[in-house]
């Protein structure tokens, strides 16, 4: 039986549950590329990552954008990474 992650939304809104397996996928690959790019928007993390899952030949289930989205709300309200001020399209950084 697949395990579940119970992830956090920043604005308190009803979350959801996620396979532990895609979270612990996408987690560490987001976290990467923002330490990589210092600071992107969704769609070019969306892209990077869509980019090295090819490249290594990384089997993925699902919408990968809408697991991203879940991921990246999740982190954001965990505060590992925040939103730039000011931005549009927005952007994120990982919190220092």
């Amino acid at each position: 039986m697949d395990q579940k992650v119970q992830l956090k939304h920043p604005q308190g809104k009803n979350p959801i549950s996620m396979s532990k397996n895609k979270y612990d996928l996408l987690k560490p690959v987001v976290l990467k590329y923002l330490r990589a790019q210092a600071k992107a928007t969704f769609t070019e993390i969306s892209a990077g990552i869509a980019q090295d899952f090819k490249r290594n030949k990384t089997k993925f289930k699902g919408s990968l954008p809408w697991y991203l989205e879940w991921v990246k709300l999740d982190l954001e309200a965990r505060k590992i990474i925040k939103r730039v001020p000011n931005t549009t399209p927005q952007e994120y950084m990982i919190v220092r």
